[in-house]
């Protein structure tokens, strides 16, 4: 199998969900995926974009994360959670996926904008990278790949 690394930015999204859905999810239950109305819609919008989560013969890969956001609301602000003055914290749905690091800005900026307008925060903590590597095997045939790139050895991590 000829594994070689992929030029992508990644995209990662944190969500606040309930302590309830943090509960499901610690616990290996899957089906808080589609039981956690903001959950569900977050993967409904991301799908929407078919440059999200292109791994080749796989679509829409994602991974997940679970833990807490913290924060100190400060005068002015309009808090979905949490009061003025006083430090909140939320159970928090971090999703995380990949696009080929040369779409263009616009296409970049139609799923920020969905994330913005979905998202219950209001100012949601959404991060893009630049350009990194991830392994992927769909790439190339092995004859072409050692001529442009050496294939990344058997269990070495992403940079």
């Amino acid at each position: 199998m000829d594994v070689r690394l992929h030029p992508v930015r990644k995209l990662r999204v944190h969500w606040p969900i309930s302590g309830t859905t943090f509960g499901q999810l610690s616990k290996g239950e899957p089906d808080a995926f589609r039981d956690d109305p903001g959950i569900a819609h977050l993967l409904q919008a991301l799908a929407e974009f078919r440059e999200l989560g292109d791994f080749g013969h796989y679509k829409h890969v994602f991974e997940s994360s679970l833990g807490f956001e913290g924060f100190t609301t400060a005068e002015g602000a309009n808090p979905t959670l949490g009061r003025v003055g006083e430090q909140t914290l939320s159970p928090t749905f971090v999703f995380t996926t990949y696009f080929d690091a040369s779409l263009g800005d616009a296409a970049v900026e139609r799923f920020m904008r969905r994330l913005v307008e979905i998202h219950p925060w209001e100012v949601p903590v959404i991060e893009v990278t630049g350009p990194i590597s991830v392994s992927s095997t769909a790439l190339a045939p092995p004859a072409e790949a050692s001529k442009t790139e050496a294939p990344m050895a058997e269990g070495a991590a992403a940079s």
